[in-house]
């Protein structure tokens, strides 16, 4: 398996993640995504609203609100429940979760037996808004689920919708970590793709709704390109699943540092909407009852480090990222055989600005071919177009496929039919 220093390397070579504040040191538990970061994420998103919502009948989206009102966290059972027991270093001063610390050795600076007492530590992330002191103490958001539950009955009233039904939501959420770390995986600022599931107070529809989203979601990272033998279910035992959870699983990916969880199945039962105090009226049976709720909650981040992962293959020569077509940032690339030939970039040119109004396009007339093919393969473009000497002649390129490297002359007024059937 592929380190992840490689992986950083590759990151920050090509301009997928950067350090955040990096000319000032960076800071701990933040990463800023470059060009080709960006629109990996934004494929991602893509691929999971378009599944969530527009392939759907049954769900809808919201963008709620990064801050609200605190009492939403009290209700919510965060401010007393979202917290972690931590120990202090009592040489090197660094704090870690009492569950990280294995027999007792600090991982900071190898201390043995120096730790304090545990202190509980609260994960919400405190601001103070006003203009004026002194200031109303208010909470970055610990998860953007909340941002459902209030709305719930907006959006019934509101919609056409009726139980069940899911909300879909992606959005910024924050936590104190106390020790961000393995790249993107563990971070104070992250983004989350989530979907609350709203069924009525039933044990057996609970049961197969839950299987279900089990399996759909699992499902809709293999559909994507990850290997199979790279992702498993994980149960909570009781002790371990959180305040609000009456079942969970997570799926986990093989990381080189180790088997992660990236995504959540939870049943939440009713413990948000009768923590909210919200009930609902069945239209036709005129029944009212707390609906139960289903919960898929799968990080951003955290997926688009593992479909990096996934796809870096090292060959004889060359390194390709194999992700997937529809994740891929650059659709395709064009070259001119030679950039110093001004009818060769001329006409590479007009091929560019054709494709570009259907596919992210990418233009390269830097180094030679081969290094051009290298860099594309790199960044896992799944196809270069390359104008030669034959295409002043008869307006056919050559198409190069990332994954095999075969060669084939198409037409190019047959060009972009031909790439969107590719992709």
């Amino acid at each position: 398996m592929v380190s992840m220093d490689k992986i950083v390397a590759l990151c920050k070579r090509r301009g997928f993640i950067y350090p955040s504040s990096e000319i000032y040191g960076g800071i701990a538990g933040f990463w800023d995504y470059g060009p080709l970061g960006v629109e990996l994420k934004n494929n991602i998103k893509r691929e999971w609203w378009k599944k969530m919502i527009y392939e759907r009948e049954d769900v809808v989206g919201l963008d709620a609100a990064i801050v609200m009102n605190p009492k939403v966290w009290e209700a919510s059972g965060h401010v007393q429940g979202f917290i972690d027991p931590l120990v202090e270093c009592k040489s090197c001063h660094s704090r870690f979760r009492e569950d990280k610390i294995i027999d007792n050795i600090c991982p900071n600076c190898g201390e043995k037996d120096r730790f304090t007492e545990p202190k509980k530590f609260n994960l919400l992330t405190e601001v103070y808004l006003g203009v004026t002191e002194p200031k109303a103490k208010v909470y970055l958001r610990g998860e953007i689920t909340q941002g459902v539950f209030v709305n719930f009955q907006n959006i019934v009233n509101s919609s056409r919708v009726k139980i069940p039904f899911g909300i879909a939501q992606i959005g910024k959420a924050f936590r104190n970590e106390i020790t961000p770390g393995n790249f993107t995986y563990r971070t104070i600022e992250f983004e989350q793709m989530e979907l609350e599931y709203f069924i009525r107070p039933d044990v057996k529809e609970a049961e197969e709704t839950f299987e279900y989203w089990r399996q759909q979601r699992i499902g809709w990272y293999k559909s994507l390109g990850i290997r199979s033998e790279f992702l498993r279910f994980k149960k909570h035992a009781d002790d371990e699943r959180a305040h609000y959870a009456r079942a969970a699983y997570d799926i986990e990916y093989k990381a080189p540092f180790g088997w992660s969880e990236f995504e959540g199945i939870h049943h939440r039962g009713d413990w948000d909407l009768g923590r909210h105090k919200l009930k609902h009226k069945d239209p036709e049976t005129g029944d009212e009852y707390t609906p139960w709720v289903i919960e898929t909650s799968g990080g951003v981040d955290r997926a688009a480090l593992f479909f990096l992962v996934d796809a870096y293959q090292e060959e004889e020569k060359r390194i390709v990222l194999k992700i997937h077509k529809r994740l891929a940032p650059y659709k395709v690339a064009v070259f001119p055989l030679l950039a110093n030939k001004s009818e060769l970039v001329d006409k590479g040119k007009k091929v560019y600005a054709l494709l570009k109004l259907s596919f992210f396009t990418a233009w390269d007339d830097r180094g030679n071919i081969g290094k051009r093919y290298f860099a594309q393969d790199e960044i896992g473009t799944p196809f270069c177009v390359t104008i030669d000497y034959e295409t002043l002649k008869n307006d056919t390129v050559t198409v190069r496929d990332r994954d095999s490297m075969k060669q084939e002359r198409v037409n190019i007024d047959q060009l972009i039919n031909y790439l969107q059937n590719k992709l």
